[in-house]
């Protein structure tokens, strides 16, 4: 039995928006899906963690995967043990030098413009989706690799998700719909049970920032200001009807798909 611990923001229950947490748990999901593993995933309220949480991690934040009573706790030692002891594990995790390259460094870019609205640091965030979605339109596959998905995909679904969400939201920032191979890509993981059971909320990704804005007094304010602005403006701050209401889930595709085969 493996069981992996991440986080939440709002309630406690409801999954939070770490982004290794999700990566992760897409990884196991696929292997359960194949039936190699069986697994459990528990969402933990870092403000008010249960006492079993606090006697046996004390401050340890998730994701925390425990792999028959074995914990792991660092994200590369998770990495290395989904790949290396996970039974199927190894076959998630493809050689690919061009990809892996490509997809690192995006989610810093989507920080810095979330730090502060400049159009030099939204077009920095643009070219390198317009790379992705270039290599996707060369290779012509569902996936980044292949027609199969790995590792790299369940990296790069997430930040794009963060992207779409927390870039709308904070900066008014959107994926071009002229980026045709990347929405194909992007409506091919919306299908898969492995993004929509893993993927926050839409409400929940939105708090992820306003709390690390908080910390850090970072981020803009929804209205798109270029002034800082304090951690005690109410405007960053989750609110009670924010918490109460139904989640939603940011899926739609702002461009007609056809596959390769005409389907649609």
């Amino acid at each position: 039995m493996f069981s992996l611990s991440q986080a939440s923001t709002i309630d406690g229950r409801r999954k939070g928006a770490c982004l290794f947490c999700q990566e992760y748990f897409m990884d196991l999901y696929l292997l359960a899906e194949l039936k190699t593993i069986s697994l459990k995933v528990t969402t933990v309220d870092m403000q008010k963690p249960p006492p079993d949480f606090r006697t046996n991690f004390e401050a340890t934040h998730p994701p925390i995967l425990i792999d028959n009573g074995l914990a792991i706790l660092e994200n590369e030692k998770i990495e290395r043990h989904i790949m290396k002891s996970v039974p199927g594990g190894h076959n998630l995790f493809v050689q690919d030098k061009e990809v892996a390259s490509l997809i690192e460094n995006l989610y810093s870019k989507l920080k810095l413009v979330l730090v502060r609205k400049d159009e030099h640091k939204s077009a920095s965030l643009l070219a390198h989706l317009g790379r992705i979605d270039a290599l996707l339109a060369r290779r012509a596959t569902r996936f980044l690799t292949g027609d199969t998905m790995c590792c790299f995909d369940c990296e790069l679904m997430p930040r794009l998700q963060h992207i779409r969400v927390a870039g709308k939201y904070f900066v008014d920032f959107e994926i071009p719909t002229s980026l045709s191979a990347l929405w194909r890509y992007m409506h091919h993981m919306y299908q898969l049970d492995a993004f929509t059971q893993s993927c926050p909320a839409d409400q929940d990704i939105i708090n992820h920032y306003k709390l690390q804005q908080q910390s850090t007094k970072g981020l803009l304010s929804p209205t798109l200001s270029r002034t800082r602005v304090d951690s005690s403006n109410s405007a960053l701050k989750m609110k009670k009807h924010e918490e109460l209401e139904t989640p939603t889930f940011t899926t739609s595709i702002p461009i007609s798909i056809t596959d390769n085969n005409g389907d649609q």
